[in-house]
């Protein structure tokens, strides 16, 4: 975030500025009210009733304008003990705040008692299949105008670390090798293997016809002189060339040739292991450890966080281009399945809560620490200018109440002492 955004940022809203503005003119008013009742309660008694309102309205304005202003700052710019609370206590705020979301939000316990009654599936499958209009269009901007600003104010490659360093947990966490056996076992049930063969012996045979004046000069150099003098190396190669071509053509058009079967029952043993065999499963562990410590892996990691994030940036900035797309009819689609489809709505808010929880056990400190830096970080006119803007304009009707309700008080005291 530059410079002129975080300015915006910490500059006071409009409603601030106006509701600051009828706190300081109603006080105003009010003096003005009581000099002039002064003036006049001599020759016309009945405005004491004024003067005592106006009287007490300027010391409760006062009383409140003191005490709002003592939160953020000096008042008047004297160094009052016991004012400009905020800004002295900063780094305590933080420090609260941060222990705050650590016992209220980021307990596992207690994120999984309120993940529980979250159906996030059922929400995101309304979303996408009917999304709102009008006040609905206005919070999906705004939540879409928030999500840019935070990814774009988040150091990119101290996120991009965090979101490796879970990818690469998580995947040392799962065994791999039952959930590839499974898969391919309920892909082999499914059929739909064959596409996978079919396109093997395809390139096989493509391979075979690319490759034909190679495998003659093999064929060449491993015949014998003899077979070379009488020309039968040539008949030689013609004959292996031609048997191995007819074999991909049979097993391309019968799906029932020895070799395919032999592969399917390849493919099927393969199943087996991965999910039962101690030695296979082992091998891929292994196999598994090592991909993640090769640091091809860690610039792939980095690669795709890079390009996710540009994606979220993409949507976040212009979300109805995103909706009206490719993507938004894919989004559309995976809403409707979801509506559809309990189980896997059952399954999403599973690995939903899961996910959750996870983040919260292996990350709940270091978000706590990182809000307690960050707002540590913060100098004191920016955390004074963020929460005086955030709650400044109810802090105005303070003022404005309190003038009102002074003058209430003093008008009821005026009267109890002229009836007494």
């Amino acid at each position: 975030m530059n410079m002129a955004s975080a300015r915006m940022m910490d500059a006071p809203p409009a409603g601030l500025v106006r509701m600051r503005l009828v706190a300081t003119v109603l006080l105003v008013v009010m003096a003005a009210v009581f000099l002039v009742s002064r003036l006049l309660v001599g020759e016309y008694p009945a405005w004491g009733f004024v003067r005592a309102f106006a009287e007490a309205a300027m010391v409760g304005g006062l009383a409140d304008w003191f005490a709002v202003t003592a939160l953020f700052r000096h008042p008047l710019g004297l160094p009052i003990p016991h004012t400009a609370i905020v800004p002295r206590n900063k780094d305590r705020i933080g420090d609260t705040l941060a222990q705050f979301l650590r016992t209220n939000f980021l307990i596992p316990r207690v994120v999984a008692r309120r993940m529980r009654r979250l159906d996030v599936a059922g929400a995101v499958a309304r979303w996408l299949t009917d999304p709102p209009e009008g006040a609905g269009g206005r919070f999906r901007q705004g939540a879409s105008k928030l999500v840019a600003q935070v990814l774009e104010s988040l150091d990119p490659a101290r996120l991009g670390g965090m979101v490796k360093a879970a990818a690469v947990n998580r995947l040392r966490e799962a065994e791999v090798s039952p959930i590839a056996g499974q898969l391919l076992k309920a892909t082999m049930a499914q059929g739909r293997h064959k596409p996978v063969l079919d396109a093997g012996i395809r390139w096989a045979a493509d391979a075979l016809a690319s490759n034909d004046a190679l495998m003659r000069q093999m064929v060449h150099e491993r015949a014998g002189a003899l077979l070379r003098w009488t020309g039968l190396d040539e008949t030689l190669a013609d004959k292996l060339i031609g048997g191995l071509d007819k074999l991909l053509i049979d097993m391309a058009e019968n799906p029932e040739h020895p070799l395919r079967l032999k592969a399917e029952e390849g493919l099927d043993r393969l199943a087996w292991d991965l999910q039962y065999d101690p030695a296979m499963r082992a091998r891929v562990e292994r196999v598994k450890e090592e991909l993640i410590a090769n640091p091809a892996m860690a610039q792939w990691l980095d690669g795709l966080w890079e390009q996710a994030r540009t994606a979220l940036l993409s949507i976040a900035r212009d979300p109805e281009a995103a909706m009206a797309g490719r993507l938004g009819e894919v989004l559309h689609q995976l809403g409707a399945t979801l509506r559809q489809d309990r189980r896997l709505a059952t399954t999403i808010n599973r690995f939903v809560r899961r996910a959750v929880v996870g983040i919260a056990a292996d990350y709940g400190d270091g978000i706590v620490r990182l809000v307690s830096e960050t707002v540590r970080g913060w100098d004191a006119r920016t955390i004074t200018g963020r929460l005086e803007n955030a709650v400044g304009r109810d802090l105005q009707y303070i003022r404005i109440n309190g003038t009102l309700v002074g003058g209430l008080v003093g008008l009821i005291i005026h009267l109890v002492d002229k009836l007494l």
